[in-house]
């Protein structure tokens, strides 16, 4: 999957969303799921109990996770945005564009993968949209291959927030 030693870039507010998913899996969901397990195997032959089947396979979902998470955590590096500055978009830069064939504008923020939602405006940082973005500057057209062709933006704006 990744390098043990890669670190993987997130905001604050990343880091703290996966933190928090964690602590939930640890403290609510897994010993919930253990209490599912306990009482399923209560109801007798285990073979034809699919209670006890379904509680297995979501502690087996929520072991996976918790393990997922744990890792990322580990190998999380925090970036604050806000000590970010310059003229060019980097990590963490909300960067406002116009689609220059609807004139359409739009705002996303650049950030890591874990944390992103294009429809909340977070751009995960290795997409092909933010990967182009990267390095650019107020006034630079870019263009973005994507399923449906090619779009192109003009990057109108860019904040450190």
């Amino acid at each position: 999957m990744f390098d043990v030693e890669q670190k993987i870039p997130m905001t604050a507010r990343g880091y703290e969303l996966l933190k928090s998913e964690l602590a939930n899996l640890v403290d609510v969901e897994r010993p919930d799921v253990v209490q599912a397990i306990s009482e399923a195997r209560s109801h007798g032959d285990l073979s034809e109990n699919a209670e006890y089947h379904a509680a297995k396979e979501r502690q087996s979902f929520i072991e996976k996770r918790i393990a997922e998470l744990e890792e990322k955590v580990s190998r999380a590096q925090i970036i604050d945005v806000l000590s970010i500055s310059g003229s060019d978009v980097k990590f963490g830069a909300t960067v406002w564009l116009v689609d220059n064939e609807t004139n359409e504008p739009v705002r996303y923020q650049i950030v890591g993968s874990d944390e992103a939602d294009v429809k909340l405006g977070l751009l995960s940082i290795t997409s092909p949209l933010a990967r182009a973005l990267i390095g650019k500057q107020v006034g630079d057209e870019i263009d973005v291959s994507i399923p449906s062709g090619v779009r192109s933006y003009s990057i109108e704006k860019i904040k450190y927030v």
